[in-house]
């Protein structure tokens, strides 16, 4: 396992839900990871921000640990979930409550409730 690997490997073990991005979740770099952020913020879910444009190695890393070609990506406990569309999609079906909910991550059901409304 390569130093990035292990290093994700203990981001993502040490923290129920990590978000690899471009920037920080107080001030996301792009639209997409504005995005992501956005959601969970908004649905009061405490998560790590990793910010990939901080090291060039990690931001690489990242997509060959995940073998997902591009960031933001969002790990719930240990497990990758996906990028800024899946997340979008599995906030407005429902899934991410689900998700949240099975694995013990604590968030604002109304806030997600008015995201779904919002874009019903």
């Amino acid at each position: 396992m390569t130093d990035v690997a292990a290093q994700i490997q203990s981001q993502i073990g040490e923290n129920p839900v990590v978000l690899y991005m471009k920037g920080t979740k107080e001030m996301p770099q792009c639209g997409f990871s504005s995005r992501v952020a956005g959601v969970l913020n908004y649905m009061g879910v405490d998560f790590a921000d990793v910010n990939v444009l901080a090291d060039e190695a990690l931001r690489q890393g990242i997509k060959d640990f995940s073998d997902w070609p591009t960031v933001p990506q969002l790990y719930v406990k240990g497990e990758f979930v996906g990028g800024c569309d899946i997340i979008t999609e599995m906030t407005l079906s429902g899934e991410l409550d689900t998700l949240f909910t099975e694995n013990g991550v604590t968030f604002d059901k109304d806030a997600a409730d008015k995201i779904r409304e919002a874009n019903g």
